[in-house]
């Protein structure tokens, strides 16, 4: 008869019961212009993020249908949660891309992109 030692099925079970909740990673709520839309000629683009962004770490580039970066200077607000960007020009007509990228105060770098099309 084979002994199964309880010892590892017993810290599992302690890590499981006594593990904390997770931390969520921030997301982003909202933009402008917004995902999959169809603005105006717009100078500048807002992502609104669900908690605090780490400034140093955190931006976007805007991206035509060419896959050229654009020129775009990004700041982040005071509360930490709304990074805008300025750009040189106002947006011809076309598709863009924003890629975005944050770091978050607990230390978690997130990217993502969204597309949206000016008429």
């Amino acid at each position: 008869m084979r002994h199964i030692n309880p010892a590892p099925l017993i810290a599992l079970a302690a890590a499981v019961a006594f593990a904390g909740p997770a931390a969520a990673h921030v997301r982003l709520v909202s933009a402008t212009p917004a995902p999959n839309s169809i603005a105006v000629a717009t100078r500048s683009i807002s992502l609104v993020f669900s908690d605090r962004t780490v400034p140093a770490f955190s931006g976007f580039d805007v991206v035509n249908a060419a896959g050229e970066k654009l020129a775009v200077r990004t700041s982040v607000s005071e509360d930490g949660k709304t990074v805008t960007g300025a750009l040189t020009r106002p947006l011809a007509a076309g598709a863009y891309r924003v890629d975005w990228r944050i770091a978050s105060t607990d230390g978690h770098r997130m990217t993502g992109s969204y597309t949206f099309s000016v008429r």
